[in-house]
């Protein structure tokens, strides 16, 4: 097994600069998708997230900041990432030895590296560069009815850099959903969605407690929020992984269909859980606490479907 050496940067860039040259911090942008809304998609994960849930399938998504990750087992001792690094930061033993006073997470040791056995996760691209990858699938979403979605991470954790790519998506015809955990400021989530065509609101865990132990917050804001984009947003859907012993539950269930038929909102997506992603937490030096879990049966997540429907919702397995 590969070991796994782990650093940081310092933050995500500033977002105090206006227009085309506003900056956002991505790790990832996925073409081709079909899980992400409607029609053919485009997309985009943000770096950073107020929560960490224990079953993310995209951790590299949790930290705010970029992260420079050495796979020991890949290193062909060749030195060359010593030799480029600008900065004097890597120095050698039997292997490079990263000092993290001095990194400046600039990259060139992973575009150095012959191997990959350095990498960046994220980069900076600013609110141009990012349209123009995006309308490159733009024949894609006019046949399918498709577009590009925000996910992360949070979008609205960079809510001025996700505003300003709502604009240009706008300018441009280009559907836009966001994919949101809700742990976000009211004034912000609601200034953005008058931009937004389909939101995808995150809804894990209707007891508080329970939420704080699974997700590192309590879910009282999360509630707050998805009430009120409700009530002025015509387009929500409310997507609950489904994770077995955690929040599959009777209990659960109940206190959520009450929920969201008093926010007056209809579409629920169930999303079974799979550990899909476990194997990026042993790359990023993170413990993954769902271990040896098993994803909830076919047979399973059709009867909490079919619970759910008893309540009167649209429900739909698998998003």
């Amino acid at each position: 097994m590969d070991t796994i050496l782990y650093t940081k940067s310092s933050g995500v860039p500033d977002q105090n600069v206006a227009g085309s040259d506003l900056k956002g911090l991505i790790f990832d942008v996925m073409r081709f998708s079909l899980h992400d809304g409607p029609g053919i998609r485009t997309t985009v994960f943000f770096k950073g997230c107020p929560l960490q849930c224990w079953w993310c399938h995209n951790p590299e998504g949790l930290s705010s900041e970029r992260e420079v990750v050495y796979l020991e087992g890949r290193c062909v001792r060749c030195g060359d990432c010593v030799t480029a690094c600008p900065h004097h930061a890597i120095s050698w033993t039997d292997r490079p030895v990263r000092d993290d006073a001095v990194c400046q997470k600039c990259g060139t040791c992973a575009a150095t590296c012959p191997s990959e056995a350095t990498q960046i996760i994220g980069r900076w691209v600013t609110v141009d560069q990012l349209i123009e990858e995006i309308s490159r699938d733009a024949l894609f979403f006019d046949e399918s009815g498709g577009g590009v979605t925000f996910s992360g991470g949070e979008p609205l954790a960079q809510a001025r850099f996700l505003e300003a790519l709502l604009d240009e998506c706008r300018e441009r015809r280009i559907h836009t959903a966001v994919e949101t955990c809700g742990a976000v400021g009211q004034h912000a989530l609601l200034r953005v969605s008058r931009k937004v065509d389909l939101f995808l609101y995150d809804l894990k865990l209707m007891h508080s407690g329970k939420h704080k132990q699974y997700t590192g917050a309590g879910n009282e804001r999360i509630l707050q929020n998805l009430v009120a984009l409700a009530n002025g947003h015509r387009k929500v859907i409310v997507r609950m992984p489904v994770i077995p012993g955690v929040n599959d539950d009777e209990r659960n269930a109940e206190k959520m269909a009450e929920f969201l038929k008093s926010a007056g909102i209809s579409q629920l997506d169930l999303l079974p859980y799979h550990d899909i992603g476990s194997d990026k937490y042993t790359r990023l030096h993170r413990a993954y606490r769902l271990e040896g879990l098993k994803p909830p049966s076919t047979e399973a997540m059709n009867a909490l479907a079919e619970r759910f429907r008893r309540d009167g919702l649209n429900v739909c397995v698998g998003g």
